[in-house]
């Protein structure tokens, strides 16, 4: 196999969370070629190469004028052009296995072979040791490792563990007369194929977007499975073959020596699974490579070693981390289905805003089929079926992909514009929630918190926890319900990683409970709002009664419900926590009502361009572990009243002190249009000829009419200064002049 694979859009970003990847996995240069047959791949690919220019990485553009120089074995006829990566390699994985275990050994490692684990240990919810042999063994932590093995292995202790094995496809040929031993690796995406020279042979493999699950009828990987083979299944892979041979003429007159069908575990997003486990203390894992082990081994073992030193990770790696999913994502009525898409995910088209369409409808909120009655198009966010945008005039609401212009753009914009000038009505519902009710519950959070928690009935605090180093591991608002009773609300997508920190933190005898799924919660934004609810509820809302950063319960038609006023909009804004059993009730209200305020449903495209609108953060994408609160310029939800040495403090101390290398910035595009071009993230940012950052964010505003970017910049330069600079943004390798 070579060294990595995977799609253009994603090599470069993945490069940036993990550049150790391919330390010591490297057995022979052998460069790797992406084809871009289609105007789409071709876009993708010029976003993965400007991508790679930040992290170092050598990624050439070729026309096809030039590949066909370079490589004449392959037929250029409808392609447009592709990248190559020259520095890339392949390796002997068997090699690599016993060169890491022979230098294993000389640092005192023991390794035991035929000795399979017959069961974990835990004492008090935490790692006490493994039976092997039937001898018990102790230890404080283990790494679970174990491939498509680990989620039947984690089943038993417990533990979610969301991967399965596909079947998995290629042949080898026999040997090809003066077949180049520089051949690169080709990637051709838009044939989901491989192909690469293998000692005088052609390897010819595939990464197909309708996979087929192994063990279908037993849902077990056999124990004893290590090194097997399935039967033969020519028939699914001979429409890949076709097109094989119709980029390689060579294969049509080249015999078949072995075909071979295998297991490969996939994850539910085809990225890989670190970190501790949020069941067990000290259960660690790494695993769900996705066929890209050999290239991600280096970078895997430094991250998960760090982990275990350390206790967290100081860089932006949430989107490897196991804490990402739910409980329901390993079940196998969920993850079957999924992977029978995630394995083509490899080489299918990394779209921007990309949805999956296996394993739907797991969560859907008690109104869902009034949001789809309005046209609603739904995404998932914490498990949920949530509206992304509702489509106008009985236009279909599905997805349209692409990398410039979006579909949703008109719907955007008409949801955005009326909630400045009217109200929209955005679902919350999928906002992670929790509660603590206890004596100690105020001081436990002021020792979490870098912000000054008010134990004050109805207050809501933005606040950050940190680790030790004062990397932002979590954003999120605290509210006093009642004395000694606190509700925290974070990212939908961030429910375990949260609930994992703030109870890891928490003394014994507190108790966090995760009430998320208990309640739905209606966002009302903009300068109708307040009018909007005095109809429905005859409690006060003036400013007086009911200031902003202030929470109370309300009445709608008998209905209690907890209504905070905040907003993510920048905008006039309740946020209404009604009970499930409510929920629908008290949507077709807000609906009715409504209309006299020309109340619009909003998705969650609207909502990103209007917290980039006002400037506000978002957790995964602007902040991370990888930053601190003053690089961020999020130094106000740091007290320095509290006598308190909360978690990270004195990092934080040390930070100030000294100036930091790199700050958070806003940006537009001196001439923006919707689309052109599509701003997303990680594009290099310039002065003059010198990369000086990178972008975190990108959104196209209808409200102020300008492409929006958020990133960080070196802090070289003030404001000032940098109005007299020359710089711009790096997109699909265009220079676009930003102000």
């Amino acid at each position: 196999m070579s060294s990595a694979t995977g799609h253009p859009a994603s090599a470069a970003s993945s490069t940036r969370r993990t550049q150790a990847l391919r330390d010591g996995s490297r057995d022979r240069a052998v460069p790797v070629m992406m084809m871009a047959p289609s105007d789409a791949t071709s876009t993708a690919s010029a976003c993965a190469g400007v991508m790679a220019q930040l992290y170092d990485v050598d990624v050439r553009i070729l026309d096809k004028d030039q590949i066909k120089k370079d490589y004449p074995i392959i037929n250029t006829d409808e392609v447009i052009g592709g990248i190559l990566m020259p520095g890339d390699g392949a390796a002997d994985p068997s090699g690599v296995t016993h060169m890491l275990a022979k230098a294993a050994r000389k640092e005192g490692a023991q390794i035991f072979e035929k000795s399979p684990v017959d069961e974990i240990l835990t004492k008090n919810g935490k790692i006490s040791g493994v039976k092997v042999n039937g001898q018990e063994i102790e230890c404080e932590y283990i790494v679970l490792a174990s491939g498509m093995w680990s989620r039947q292995i984690g089943e038993k202790a417990g533990v979610s563990i969301p991967l399965y094995p596909a079947e998995h496809f290629y042949i080898i040929t026999e040997p090809i007369e003066n077949l180049s031993k520089t051949l690169p690796v080709i990637r051709d995406f838009d044939n989901r194929t491989y192909i690469k020279e293998d000692a005088g042979k052609i390897l010819v493999g595939i990464f197909e977007g309708n996979s087929i699950p192994a063990w279908d009828k037993t849902n077990k990987v056999p124990e004893d499975f290590s090194f097997g083979e399935f039967q033969e299944n020519f028939e699914h892979f001979e429409p890949y073959l076709a097109s094989a041979i119709k980029r390689f003429p060579v294969l049509e007159s080249a015999g078949i020596r072995k075909f071979f069908s295998g297991p490969e575990s996939f994850t539910p997003d085809t990225n890989t699974l670190l970190g501790e486990v949020p069941e067990v203390k000290n259960f660690f894992v790494c695993c769900g490579l996705n066929s890209i082990g050999i290239g991600s081994g280096g970078g895997v073992g430094k991250v998960t070693a760090e982990w275990l030193m350390t206790g967290h990770i100081n860089e932006d790696i949430f989107s490897y981390d196991i804490k990402r999913f739910q409980k329901f994502h390993s079940e196998l009525g969920f993850i079957k289905k999924r992977i029978t898409e995630t394995l083509g995910d490899l080489y299918g088209m990394h779209w921007p805003f990309k949805q999956h369409k296996t394993s739907r409808n797991i969560k859907t909120l008690p109104h869902h089929d009034n949001l789809k009655s309005f046209g609603a198009c739904f995404g998932v966010s914490g498990g949920y079926e949530r509206p992304m945008w509702f489509a106008l005039d009985g236009e279909k609401a599905e997805y349209e992909y692409s990398y410039n212009y979006q579909s949703w753009y008109p719907s955007a914009e008409y949801e955005t514009n009326n909630t400045v000038k009217n109200v929209g009505l955005f679902d919350l519902t999928p906002f992670s929630k929790f509660e603590i009710k206890s004596d100690k519950a105020h001081q436990e959070l002021q020792k979490i918190c870098t912000a000054n928690i008010k134990n004050e009935p109805g207050k809501c605090v933005y606040t950050h926890m940190l680790n030790p180093d004062g990397g932002i591991e979590t954003d999120l608002t605290v509210v006093c319900v009642d004395k000694n009773h606190f509700r925290i609300i974070s990212s939908a997508a961030t429910r375990e990683r949260d609930k994992f920190h703030i109870n890891k933190h928490l003394s014994k005898n507190v108790e966090l409970k995760d009430i998320t799924d208990d309640l739905c919660v209606f966002g009302l934004f903009g300068p109708k709002s307040r009018d909007l609810l005095k109809t429905l509820s005859e409690d006060n809302f003036e400013n007086d009664q009911f200031r902003f950063g202030f929470a109370k319960f309300i009445t709608i038609d008998g209905v209690k419900i907890w209504t905070q006023r905040l907003s993510y909009v920048g905008e006039l804004g309740y946020e209404l926590y009604v009970d499930l059993k409510d929920a629908k009730k008290i949507y077709e209200l807000l609906i009715e009502k409504g209309k006299d305020f020309n109340l619009s449903n909003c998705g969650m495209h609207a909502m990103d361009i209007m917290r980039m609108e006002s400037g506000f953060l978002h957790w995964g994408h602007d902040i991370s572990p990888e930053e601190n609160q003053y690089q961020a310029g999020l130094a106000f939800t740091i007290s320095n009243k509290k006598d308190v040495d909360f978690i990270g403090k004195q990092a934080l101390e040390k930070i100030k002190q000294d100036k930091v290398k790199t700050r958070f910035s806003m940006f537009t595009l001196k001439e923006s249009e919707p689309g052109k071009p599509l701003l997303l993230h990680d594009e290099p940012i310039y002065d003059g000829e010198k990369i000086i950052g990178r972008s975190t964010s990108g959104n196209y505003s209808f409200n102020f009419k300008k492409n929006l970017v958020f990133g960080y910049i070196n802090n070289d330069l003030s404001n000032e200064e940098l109005q007299n600079k020359n710089l711009f943004i790096e997109v699909e390798k265009r220079n676009i002049q930003l102000k």
